[in-house]
């Protein structure tokens, strides 16, 4: 047989127990109260052992004096501060007498023992002296044992001490920016943060998080997490502790991002980003239609081909009605005829990339791929609004692309409704004269396009560098990725933190449809070609709102979806007509080619036209 005596006690061990005669004797106790616990059963083999030459099944066997320790420790407390003293005693009694000491081996306090006899009973005392920081929380055990098996009690030390903060580093980026720290203290301290000075209060977007199970007894390890700060959150960053037998600050320095505007410009103190945060309104109820998906897919086919229908029959009937639009536009003080030259609007997307064929190669302003195309403008002295940098304030940056930086801001005097309002930002980075002409002139046709389903245009901001344009903020995002989150496969996919919010409906998808392209309508209305449209061009604001344009993010975010052309040519083929990608035509029958494909977009929940192929496929 073999087994360790504490293994085989907890059933850890592996004992094998074959032609193995056992003398009955107060060593077989621990191996009794095995058996009795249903793990002696070797081979469907009841144990036995002999005693006076007779076999004695060992589950009936009676030994007298012989029982197992009973181990009680007393103390009047187990709580002391720093530098105090502790005293426990250990009473053990059993049969035969048992052997005791106290496990000390890891103690780092002062301690001494000493063994006192009271009749049956043994006890043990353990003087603590001085007690060190380092036992708190520290397991003090009482061993007993004799013949019949070992037995043993535990009590904590509870030692308290000042707080003290161990570190506390400079922001580091992580998934969010993180304010490393340690901080160790009995009773445990409670945290405040400063920033530059002022106290920094706790929101969903600044928060402290510990991890209290470090493995350092104690000490708790954490972080201050900052979500998306920008340069108005560069500072001093405090964390004051204390409990009470104590208090400790320490101060990091926090370095998010340059200010991308004049240093000068007074930005004031880190806004409460909670209550700056987009308004919390519930969506739109979206729940999963029950009809049949062939059906839905057959009305979709229908649909789509009536709306392209319907778009071709209104761009025919807008050609024939001259210079007066419908829209209530007067198209002679906006724009010139078709024969004028032509200049690109770039909507929201900067481009520098040199004339794509030779019927564009006079044209003086021409992008490789410009998201909107006009005549030009006949009256100079049209009203773009400007907005003054002290009523901007950065709040985080919502992405990048070859033009410049787009931010999530606050923005005030822009409505009269409200004091403030949530905007984005678009800045335009490396601005030299040519750009600065572009940008006047963009923002001058820009604020010709007035629809409740393009994205509003409010102003731009040329008080220092750099030059930035004020849109309205669209909360949800781009179509295609709301496309995504609300189709079947909404749980798998990356993006998706939360639960889906339902699958789309028929009705739904037919909505959001019929806005882009009312808003198509009503830029064929002004002759504007737009050459990208495309579901990741959509944004979709409160109630499912959707309007047409983007934040010239798509072409970094949506990179598969841009086939490469040489060095920087970019051109979305798969919602491109033939015409288009051979000879680089693009008309309002190009647009409405791309609005067919937007069409297959929604009803696939945002999947990618051609999926199965590659771009030169």
């Amino acid at each position: 047989m073999w087994c360790r005596h504490d293994d085989c006690l907890t059933g850890h061990g592996y004992m094998v127990l074959r032609d193995n005669p056992l003398i009955c004797s107060c060593e077989l106790h621990w191996l009794q109260q095995w058996q009795n616990n249903e793990r002696g059963d070797l081979d469907n083999q009841m144990l036995t052992c002999f005693s006076s030459d007779q076999e004695v099944l060992l589950s009936s066997m009676v030994i007298e004096n012989c029982s197992l320790p009973e181990v009680t420790i007393i103390s009047s407390k187990s709580k002391t501060k720093e530098g105090g003293n502790l005293t426990f005693e250990c009473h053990v009694t059993g049969s035969p007498t048992p052997s005791v000491r106290w496990r000390t081996e890891t103690l780092r306090s002062h301690f001494s023992t000493q063994e006192i006899i009271w009749g049956a009973t043994l006890e043990i005392v353990l003087y603590l002296t001085n007690v060190s920081a380092r036992d708190n929380l520290h397991n003090l055990t009482c061993e007993a044992e004799n013949q019949a098996g070992p037995e043993e009690e535990t009590v904590q030390l509870d030692i308290e001490f000042p707080v003290k903060i161990l570190f506390l580093r400079d922001a580091v980026q992580q998934h969010h920016w993180c304010f490393p720290f340690a901080v160790d203290g009995n009773p445990e301290p409670t945290f405040t943060w400063l920033y530059n000075g002022r106290e920094l209060k706790r929101s969903a977007y600044t928060y402290t998080q510990l991890i209290t199970d470090s493995g350092d007894g104690t000490v708790k390890h954490g972080c201050l997490f900052l979500n998306k700060p920008t340069h108005i959150n560069n500072g001093l960053y405090t964390l004051i502790v204390q409990n009470k037998l104590g208090r400790e600050e320490a101060t990091a320095t926090g370095m998010f991002m340059e200010n991308p505007f004049d240093p000068l410009d007074p930005e004031g103190i880190i806004p409460v980003l909670d209550d700056l945060s987009p308004t919390s309104k519930p969506d739109m109820d979206v729940t999963e239609n029950s009809e049949s998906r062939v059906f839905v897919v057959s009305v979709a086919v229908g649909l789509a081909v009536f709306a392209c229908a319907f778009l071709l029959i209104m761009v025919f009937v807008i050609n024939k009605c001259g210079q007066h639009s419908k829209f209530g536009i007067h198209r002679s003080s906006v724009l010139g005829t078709e024969d004028d030259l032509a200049v690109s609007l770039r909507f929201m997307n900067f481009g520098t990339s040199p004339p794509s064929s030779d019927e564009d190669s006079g044209l003086s302003s021409f992008v490789e791929n410009p998201q909107y195309f006009c005549g030009i403008i006949k009256e100079k002295d049209m009203c773009v609004q400007h907005i003054k940098r002290q009523d901007i304030v950065l709040k985080w940056e919502l992405g990048e692309g070859a033009f410049g930086k787009v931010y999530l801001a606050e923005c005030a005097h822009l409505s009269p409704d409200s004091d403030k309002m949530l905007v984005a930002i678009k800045t335009l980075k490396d601005a030299n004269e040519s750009t600065r002409q572009d940008f006047q002139r963009e923002a001058e046709l820009l604020t010709v396009l007035q629809h409740q389903h393009i994205v509003r245009f409010y102003g731009v901001c040329t008080d220092g560098e750099p030059l930035a344009m004020v849109f309205e903020y669209m909360r949800h995002g781009d179509l295609n990725r709301f496309l995504r989150a609300h189709g079947p496969d909404a749980r798998i996919l990356e993006e998706s933190k939360m639960p889906p919010l339902g699958q789309l409906t028929l009705p739904q998808m037919l909505h959001i449809a019929a806005q882009i392209a009312s808003g198509m309508v009503y830029l064929a209305s002004l002759h504007f070609v737009h050459r990208d449209l495309a579901t990741r061009n959509c944004l979709v604001g409160e109630a499912m709102v959707v309007k047409i344009g983007d934040f010239g993010m798509s072409r970094d975010i949506y990179s598969t979806d841009y086939y490469r052309v040489g060095g920087r040519t970019m051109l979305p083929i798969r919602w491109m007509p033939p015409e288009s990608i051979m000879y680089r035509k693009f008309t309002t029958e190009s647009d409405i080619w791309s609005f067919g494909v937007v069409l297959w977009e929604i009803f696939t929940y945002g999947k990618q036209p051609w999926y199965q192929l590659s771009n030169s496929e």
